[in-house]
């Protein structure tokens, strides 16, 4: 038996027509795209452009020019931060913070005198957006928050932070890694500056793939990280300044980017709305299931809508590896232990001692079955029936 609880690492499994899509891509097609004048390169390039079409639809963005591909989420939130900030820039971020965002800050805050300031979190993960107003008095070039924990699932105030991040005259990124692909949401009318996102998480694509959509107030502030080989103007020494292949220097993951269409067309035919009620449902049972268990104890805000699709617990007695380790040889329960590279926020728990907390994460394709089998597996491992 397999539970996978995983998909806030990766979605397990992807659609079928994502799988074919790849396959069918690899096989058939195989050309390089933007590079070449035959029709299989022509093809190629027409994967790009209806991938990009797909992902801009399914995002609400009316532009899918604006869309950028990259090699992941983190690569996704490096170009962001790399490219927007400036020899002593102020940036203000929050303690939720996954690694991606984190660790980018503090090369930049040793190699660029960058200002970084964190906004705190309650118990359940929540910041306060009140809290980012008197960080923002003196002059911010970047406010950077997560859409939701990866730990607790809370999902911030993003219209509040937003309007904050605008009165102040700053640009607002937003790591939507947990988020996309499972909660409907529009970029076009909450208007960001910068989105960050993988294609392999809610999006249901493969990995190797991310995405990073650039508003129009980011845009000429933002710099290429990396320069190479392009499909046009190669007599030029600089990269070309059109949207997106400014950002977009060699080849791209196309064989990816065919699964990542075909997941892009698969939600929207489910229905965002539909999926986020599903993932509701399982979260509502995984923590209903949990929290009487004696010597369990469940993290993140009790209601559903307040939180994306991620339980994370204590068990007593057990190092959060061990109980992952268990629950997987024991029960072929699959979830993830440990700080989830979101070192801050565990320390805001108290959890960061313990070695973190084990995280369960049902996404589209997970029954009701396999939370009540989750939830039997950790009873009996803080039981001890083994």
């Amino acid at each position: 038996m397999r539970v996978y609880l995983d998909n806030a690492a990766t979605s397990w499994p992807k659609p079928e027509a994502v799988y074919l899509a790849c396959d069918r891509y690899a096989r058939e097609v195989g050309a390089a795209a933007g590079r070449g004048a035959h029709r299989h390169a022509a093809e190629a390039q027409r994967v790009v452009d209806g991938a990009r079409q797909a992902c801009a639809q399914l995002l609400d963005a009316r532009d899918p020019r604006r869309i950028v591909w990259t090699a992941n989420g983190t690569d996704a939130l490096n170009l962001a931060l790399h490219g927007i900030l400036r020899e002593g820039d102020r940036v203000v971020t929050t303690v939720v913070e996954h690694n991606s965002v984190l660790r980018p800050l503090a090369d930049l805050a040793a190699r660029r005198r960058i200002d970084v300031q964190f906004v705190p979190c309650d118990d359940e993960g929540f910041c306060d957006p009140d809290d980012f107003t008197p960080l923002l008095k003196r002059r911010v070039r970047l406010v950077a928050v997560s859409h939701a924990s990866n730990v607790t699932g809370a999902v911030q105030d993003l219209e509040a932070v937003a309007h904050r991040a605008r009165r102040a005259g700053a640009l607002l990124l937003v790591d939507a890694a947990q988020t996309v692909g499972h909660l409907p949401w529009s970029i076009d009318q909450l208007a960001p500056d910068l989105v960050a996102a993988s294609a392999h998480k809610g999006l249901l694509g493969p990995l190797g793939l991310g995405v990073l959509h650039v508003g129009p107030e980011a845009q000429d502030q933002l710099r290429p990280v990396r320069q190479g080989g392009g499909g046009e103007d190669s007599l030029s020494p600089f990269p070309p300044q059109r949207l997106p292949d400014r950002w977009e220097a060699g080849n791209l993951n196309v064989p990816a980017l065919a699964g990542l269409q075909a997941a892009a067309e698969f939600l929207r035919a489910q229905g965002l709305h539909a999926i986020a009620q599903h993932e509701r449902q399982l979260v509502a049972r995984l923590r209903e299931g949990l929290a009487p268990i004696p010597g369990v104890k469940v993290y993140g805000p009790a209601a559903p809508e307040r939180r994306a699709a991620v339980v994370s617990v204590g068990i007593d007695g057990y190092d959060p590896q061990d109980a992952a380790a268990i629950l997987d040889a024991s029960f072929g329960v699959q979830c993830r232990a440990g700080l989830h590279c979101a070192p801050r926020i565990h320390q805001a728990l108290g959890t960061a001692n313990a070695g973190g907390l084990v995280r369960f994460s049902p996404g589209w394709s997970t029954s009701l079955e396999d939370v009540d089998a989750a939830v039997a597996a950790v009873a009996a491992l803080a039981e001890h029936r083994l």
